[in-house]
């Protein structure tokens, strides 16, 4: 009797991908193969589970099948001496702990997700090489979800990832958790990860829903883990509060249709106080110190939207001080844009067009889908309705997610324009 294992399948993709690639890193020290292996036992899944049923344990089913193919993957390459080691380290049956004990995991780290993206955080590869690495193997995002996250196109980052993969096999690069004291250089590095996994589930870059909840859910686990690892580091608090306070929202963010609800049109009464009141706390403990990092300014941003009673209460141009004050550490044409929109609504649409206008003449968002949209949406504002039609269309040009498509014809037909010609210029 068929079926459908495809929730079960997904719901392991989501707690196991990066336990099993974790797993076959470790012990294999071939990336590569620990991803291949990885891609087989969930393709064994989809071909097994409708008809046999989903195993009690999932995970460890998945885990025993990766393990196999990794084994037979050694085997056939007639590797010998060391890789015949490494292949039977794969079927050794010493637990984690003894097996940490052994490589002298004195890190303090007790979540093995964790340990390896701190181990696969090595200053010795670049930071976005790093992030985008880590991303892939152990968050389980495609290239193209990567691509998107750094705003650059995905030939772009495969081959970014292709040159990390290549400095930690030349510069023999080891797979171990490093001490404890070391902890601290790979911090950045992680930070971003975390970063760009909640913003994956936050604002999905592709797909028919907008909100991926697992990824958002994972990101912040791993954030508390890192919080309580590193109490001492502001910017740890100030990843986990700026995480909590977006994902009180999520609820909100969506109609019954899955429709975007923008900020200003949300239920408040949907947030979730409770994460609120928590990232409020944590927050006000990470800010105490003289040297604000980025994750703290964002989190000061968007505590400035958390607690505000309803939208007409909203201190705007804190908000684009703030903004300002971000760009004082970064020039992420992401971060210039969402200062555009703080000005603009602190001092009016004119204003935000000006930096809307230096942008596009930078050329950094030119396909970037909520560039066209800000600019469409400060046009509107203003009462220019047919070039805010220009900018709602261009925008739907380059949107990747139904929602998004959704809103935009939407925003399309309030001025005027129907869906069949809103679609026309569509992919």
């Amino acid at each position: 009797m068929t079926q459908d294992a495809t929730p079960a399948i997904e719901e392991a993709f989501t707690e196991e991908w990066g336990r099993i690639v974790a797993a076959l890193i470790r012990r294999t020290r071939d990336w590569d193969l620990a991803e291949d292996c990885a891609q087989q036992a969930f393709a064994e899944a989809a071909r097994r589970w409708p008809g046999e049923g989903v195993p009690r344990q999932p995970g460890a089913w998945l885990m025993t099948v990766a393990r196999n193919r990794a084994i037979d993957r050694l085997r056939y390459e007639r590797m010998r001496d060391a890789r015949l080691r490494e292949a039977a380290a794969l079927i050794d049956d010493r637990s984690e702990d003894e097996e940490a004990a052994e490589l002298g995991d004195d890190s303090g780290i007790e979540d093995e997700r964790l340990r390896l993206m701190f181990t696969c955080c090595h200053p010795a590869i670049l930071l976005e090489g790093r992030v985008a690495l880590t991303l892939r193997a152990l968050a389980g995002l495609t290239t193209t979800e990567i691509a998107n996250a750094f705003v650059i196109p995905e030939p772009t980052m495969a081959k970014r990832l292709v040159r990390a993969k290549h400095k930690i096999e030349h510069a023999g690069i080891p797979y171990r958790v490093p001490p404890a004291h070391l902890l601290p250089e790979r911090t950045s590095g992680l930070l971003a990860v975390l970063y760009l996994m909640f913003n994956e589930g936050y604002a999905a870059s592709t797909g028919d829903e907008l909100i991926r909840v697992d990824l958002c859910a994972e990101a912040i686990r791993l954030a508390r883990l890192l919080n309580r690892l590193m109490p001492d580091e502001p910017e740890t608090g100030g990843l986990l509060a700026l995480l909590l306070f977006q994902h009180s929202r999520r609820e909100a963010r969506t109609d019954p249709a899955g429709d975007v609800i923008t900020l200003e049109d949300q239920d408040r009464s949907r947030w979730k106080r409770s994460e609120i009141d928590q990232a409020n706390a944590i927050l006000d403990v990470a800010v105490r110190g003289n040297a604000i990092g980025p994750y703290q300014v964002q989190a000061l941003i968007a505590a400035c939207h958390a607690n505000a009673p309803h939208a007409g209460a909203i201190d705007w141009p804190r908000i684009a001080d703030l903004y300002e004050r971000l760009l004082e550490v970064t020039a992420n044409p992401l971060v210039k844009l969402n200062h555009a929109v703080a000005v603009g609504m602190a001092t009016g649409p004119e204003d935000a067009l000006a930096l809307v206008g230096q942008l596009e003449a930078s050329g950094d968002l030119r396909d970037y889908h909520l560039l066209h949209a800000t600019r469409a949406d400060f046009l509107r504002r203003l009462g220019r309705n047919s070039e805010a039609a220009d900018g709602y269309r261009a925008a739907l040009d380059l949107a990747r997610t139904e929602p998004e498509r959704r809103y935009l014809i939407k925003r399309l037909q309030e001025l005027g324009t129907g869906p069949a010609s809103a679609q026309a210029g569509g992919p």
